[in-house]
């Protein structure tokens, strides 16, 4: 990690310790963000498109497992799903 970059994410569950930092999904939004605005500003290319894209996919997957953890009841649980 560059020495320029600080996230503090998430120690523990939200249910246990409060939100105390970011998700990786806020990380995702952050970056779609700052690259929708070079798509948006004067350095619209392919590449940004494509990363977009796969950006948002990866958060669709994230929250598909959120969604699957909540469904079988061990969300904010140190536990596996199926």
């Amino acid at each position: 990690m560059r020495e320029h970059i600080n996230i503090k994410f998430q120690e523990g569950t939200v249910q246990k310790h409060g939100v105390n930092g970011a998700q990786i999904e806020d990380v995702i939004d952050v970056l779609v963000e700052r690259l929708e605005g070079f798509q948006k500003g004067g350095y619209p290319c392919r590449e940004n498109a494509l990363a977009i894209t796969k950006l948002e996919e990866a958060r669709m997957w994230l929250n598909e497992r959120t969604r699957k953890r909540q469904k079988q009841g061990v969300e904010g649980k140190y536990t596996n799903h199926k």
